[in-house]
């Protein structure tokens, strides 16, 4: 399959797929009599794979360790729990910190709302933000 039908197969560009090969997600394919890349039907469950991977969060290095441990004839669902729990985490952790920089921005902006320009000193960079 040449580039263009696997790109189209997959959902992706050319210049996508040319990217997914230098990073070493890709197997470089066999090439035509006219220099053509020709790609295996497999390599549409792998793009397919990889862009399932990059939605979740993943990145390029983590696609990359999977499909290496599925490459030496591994499963690498120990590895996939692992990452994806992580990935799970480090949300969880980030969402937490959104809530407080919401209630904190709240805070700020009912301040900002009562403050009176003309009462802020020299000596103040801006009272809104070290009121107290």
């Amino acid at each position: 399959m040449r580039i263009g039908a696997l790109a189209a197969a997959t959902g992706t560009t050319t210049k996508t797929l040319r990217f997914y090969e230098q990073a070493g997600l890709l197997d470089e394919p066999q090439r035509t009599p006219g220099g053509y890349r020709d790609y295996p039907p497999a390599a549409t469950t792998r793009v397919a794979f990889i862009r399932t991977a990059q939605t979740a969060g993943l990145s390029l290095a983590e696609i990359r360790g999977i499909l290496a441990v599925r490459d030496g004839g591994q499963a690498p669902c120990e590895h996939v729990t692992a990452l994806l729990d992580q990935h799970l985490a480090d949300v969880e952790r980030r969402i937490a910190e959104l809530r407080a920089t919401r209630v904190m921005l709240r805070d700020l902006a009912r301040t900002a709302s009562t403050t009176d320009p003309a009462t802020c000193t020299e000596g103040d960079i801006c009272r809104i933000l070290t009121a107290s």
